[in-house]
């Protein structure tokens, strides 16, 4: 280094940002238990020394990384207005052939099995997207309602992107979002949804 440059002076909000978003691009391609702490360092630039400095550990780090991709909206968003309908629609085109892959999806799915992953991708769940859909859903028991629905959104990922399942597969967008707009009208309870009527209820013109 040149003697008459002063040093770099490290940047440690910069120096976290870089291993936090190095930790979220190795949860996700690896699951936690095969992302290293080694494979994030080289990743983000840094020593696993550093990462220890600045996040404590790697479950920690984990925790971090689950709340940094589960905070933004992907299928749930925060318009309360025909809200299954948009449910239906934004998770039958992100699923669809040549969308952008679900990343949050994907790191729970690689994540899960490990046990010591699974308090912070339920925290990263509840906190984030549950706490959004059942802020959108009537009382009572939107809560459960809304885990409800995104066990359906998760289904419906798993089935139509992972796997492959035929039907769902090569079912079109539009088609595949009017079941799905039949299956979440129940659980978002809208009134004036579309839901068909009542078959036993009386015609006040009859």
């Amino acid at each position: 280094m040149d003697a008459g440059q002063p040093p770099r002076k490290r940047d440690g909000a910069a120096t976290r940002e870089a291993i936090l978003a190095a930790a979220v691009v190795e949860f996700t391609e690896h699951g936690y238990a095969r992302a290293g702490v080694r494979q994030i360092a080289e990743r983000a630039g840094v020593t696993a020394m550093m990462i220890n400095r600045y996040f404590g550990s790697k479950d920690r780090l984990f925790a971090q990384a689950v709340d940094r991709a589960f905070e933004p909206p992907t299928v749930v968003g925060d318009e309360r207005r025909e809200l299954s309908q948009a449910l239906a629609h934004t998770l039958a085109e992100r699923t669809g052939p040549g969308a952008e892959r679900l990343d949050p999806f994907l790191l729970m799915l690689r994540s899960v099995p490990d046990p010591e992953a699974t308090d912070a991708l339920r925290q990263g769940i509840e906190t984030h997207v549950g706490a959004r859909l059942a802020g959108l859903l009537p009382e009572p028991g939107a809560e459960v309602r809304a885990q409800l629905g995104l066990a359906l959104v998760a289904g419906v990922w798993l089935l139509r992107t992972v796997v492959g399942t035929t039907a769902l597969a090569e079912a079109a967008d539009d088609d595949l979002a009017e079941l799905l707009t039949a299956m979440l009208q129940p659980l978002t309870a809208e009134a004036g949804d579309g839901a068909a009527p009542d078959a036993g209820a009386e015609n006040p013109d009859d």
